[in-house]
């Protein structure tokens, strides 16, 4: 899962770190007359210091934009770590199922589970919508998964096996719409706030269209 915006964000902190350990370096050599070694020292030093300030700078904004304080934000950054674990841990049990009635509901679970850990990471105060998924239903599905995958991969399987895989099956088709639910949960705003431009949309279509049918009586 590449973070685009983090990566973009990482190539802006150091070309600004780069001009300015450029133009602390000319300052210290040729304005300062200092050493070529020190010139090069306070330059590193300075470059140093605008990466860092420019990088708190955006974590600053980002978290106030997000409506978090730090401690809430450093709270939900540290389960967004635990679940990207655990859904690598989710994605390499449900690849290691080879059965083929399967890959479809495996698929679908795998890109609900991402998409969920994708909107938190993006907007972090979603995370509050979807605790249902972050406290219970992916510790639930790592679970059964692994679980279910050990159990598949026996080259002999007892009744008791084939049984215990199947009730697997069952409580996994149910855990796919609790998840599902869990996002919907999480995009309920956007469609409220969907719904709403939508019908504001039509109103202002309406008004254009009588205020046609007056001009054309």
């Amino acid at each position: 899962m590449i973070d685009l915006k983090a990566f973009f964000q990482f190539i802006v902190q150091s070309i600004l770190a780069f001009l300015a350990m450029v133009v602390t370096w000319l300052i210290s050599f040729l304005a300062m007359e200092q050493t070529f070694f020190l010139s090069s020292l306070f330059a590193l030093f300075g470059g140093g210091v605008v990466f860092i300030a420019v990088k708190e700078i955006s974590h600053t904004r980002f978290v106030r934009r997000n409506g978090l304080t730090r401690r809430e934000y450093k709270y939900i950054g540290k389960n967004l770590k635990e679940a990207k674990d655990k859904i690598s841990r989710l994605q390499r049990a449900l690849m290691s199922v080879r059965r083929i009635d399967q890959a479809k509901q495996n698929l679908e679970i795998i890109r609900t589970v991402k998409k969920i850990y994708m909107n938190t990471k993006k907007e972090p105060k979603r995370f509050y919508k979807a605790e249902g998924f972050y406290y219970d239903h992916l510790d639930s599905l790592v679970e059964l998964t692994e679980k279910y995958a050990f159990l598949s991969s026996q080259p002999t399987k007892s009744k008791e096996i084939q049984d215990s895989l199947r009730d697997t099956r069952i409580t996994l088709i149910g855990l796919k719409e609790s998840v599902k639910k869990d996002l919907y949960i999480m995009l309920d705003d956007d469609v409220d706030t969907l719904h709403f431009e939508i019908d504001v949309a039509k109103n202002s279509i309406n008004r254009m269209k009588k205020n046609d049918r007056r001009m054309f009586k």
